[in-house]
């Protein structure tokens, strides 16, 4: 017998596509769990902008009603925190596969049982309270997922191509998004009106029984960051990490979170709220709105890609505060598109809407996770990103739906507009960490 024939099987080579620790295979893998998580999260901003709010709160005027819908929405935002603070603590002491595991659970059955929740005309008052913290439970294991699936690839990934590797989870917005949305195209234009509102609405929520599945696979097959593994074995895992991070890391943290800002009040304002603006105000058809929004998704990952990839060469900051400026640009022109009522102007408006968002948040991947030192990157990282969820995602939906009828629609391109300003003032005050060691 010849020695070859009784050794045991090579192990793959680290950075071979088939070894887990292979960077390409991590940073698919990220994507793939962050496609699903965005996926079971925006499928319900959908639902608030189309049904939620004849099924849960029909006793309201059409105004309340969708103001009421979109304040459940805002929920998950004010959440998200909270999952950053948790799941970080435990990613910065367990470790980043694990807790990615633990949150794509919580997020993905809290989604399904929504689409399982009886509505008022069932339970009462009872309904939309369930729905409530059904939806403070998506934010809580939303609050504990970028962070994760983004560390995994960029602790991953070689240095040099770190905002590269780190495109790929954040690719996971527009995919979620385009997922959630064709879905929804795909059982409104099946279904008659009244069959619509009365259960097919639940079918996008119900596959994410499905989705789980499909990511707790994909998730358990990868390995552990080799940054955090090298933490832990020089004993410098943090025992206290979110104060560790308060105490001295308080600036970055929170103009971290002001970079981000923006990012999440144009992003709610042309996808969601856009969507319920065009269908009662303007009169626009669903599907057509359903159909434009599948469209503009490609400027958003476009924009994504695009961004994350230049800050590889040109630095984190330049394509942030490009994505800023246009930003601050576009927020006046968005709404006289949309209020033509022409589908192909409409287009034009919410694709560079999200050229703009895809631009300024690109390179955020790399940059949040460069700003904190490996003991605290976690929850750092989780934290700003999930902060700047309350000031654009949470206040948004509570701001956005009076000032149009108040002030017209005007009056939202100068709010988005605003919240440009104040996140190209904060990337302006931030350190560039494209050179920076991981650790």
């Amino acid at each position: 017998m010849s020695p070859t024939s009784s050794s045991p099987p090579a192990e793959p080579a680290a950075d071979s596509p088939e070894s887990p620790e292979s960077p390409r295979r991590v940073a698919v893998a990220s994507f793939i769990g962050n496609t699903i998580e965005l996926y079971d999260f925006f499928i319900y901003g959908m639902a608030a902008a189309l049904v939620l709010d004849d099924a849960f709160f029909p006793n309201l005027s059409p105004l309340n009603a969708t103001l009421a819908s979109f304040s459940t929405y805002a929920v998950a935002f004010l959440a998200r925190p909270i999952g950053s603070i948790v799941f970080g603590h435990f990613g910065d002491r367990v470790g980043r596969k694990t807790v990615l595991v633990a949150s794509l659970l919580l997020m993905g059955l809290s989604t399904a049982l929504v689409g399982l929740l009886p509505g008022y005309a069932t339970l009462g008052v009872w309904a939309p309270l369930l729905l409530v913290l059904l939806r403070f439970l998506q934010g809580i294991g939303i609050g504990g997922e970028w962070g994760g699936a983004v560390l995994l690839a960029v602790e991953h990934a070689p240095h040099g191509r770190r905002g590269m590797y780190a495109a790929f989870p954040q690719l996971g917005p527009p995919v979620g998004f385009a997922a959630a949305t064709g879905v929804f195209w795909l059982v409104s234009a099946t279904l008659d009106e009244a069959a619509f509102a009365s259960w097919g609405w639940r079918i996008p929520f119900l596959l994410s029984f499905a989705l789980v599945a499909v990511g707790l696979v994909v998730r358990l097959k990868i390995s552990e960051t080799p940054v955090f593994t090298r933490a832990v074995a020089r004993q410098e895992a943090s025992r206290a990490p979110m104060v560790e991070l308060l105490r001295r890391h308080t600036r970055d943290l929170l103009l971290g979170a002001g970079a981000m800002a923006v990012v999440y009040a144009l992003f709610y304002t042309s996808m969601t709220y856009s969507l319920s603006y065009a269908t009662t105000t303007l009169g626009v058809p669903r599907d057509t709105m359903l159909a434009l929004s599948l469209i503009t998704c490609l400027f958003l990952a476009a924009g994504i890609w695009l961004a994350a990839t230049r800050s590889d060469t040109a630095g984190r900051r330049r394509p942030a505060l490009l994505g800023c400026g246009l930003a601050a640009v576009w927020g006046q022109l968005l709404f006289p598109l949309l209020d033509t009522g022409r589908p192909a102007l409409m287009a034009l408006g919410l694709g560079v809407a999200m050229l703009c968002v895809g631009v300024a948040s690109g390179s955020m991947g790399a940059y949040l996770s460069e700003l904190f030192p490996a003991r605290v990157r976690y929850s750092g990282a989780s934290l700003a990103y999930n902060l700047g969820g309350v000031l654009g995602g949470a206040v948004s939906p509570l701001v956005v739906p009076r000032l149009q009828p108040a002030f017209g629609s005007a009056s939202v391109g100068w709010y988005v507009s605003a919240m440009a300003v104040v996140s190209l003032l904060c990337v302006r005050a931030l350190p560039e960490t494209r050179e920076r060691e991981l650790g």
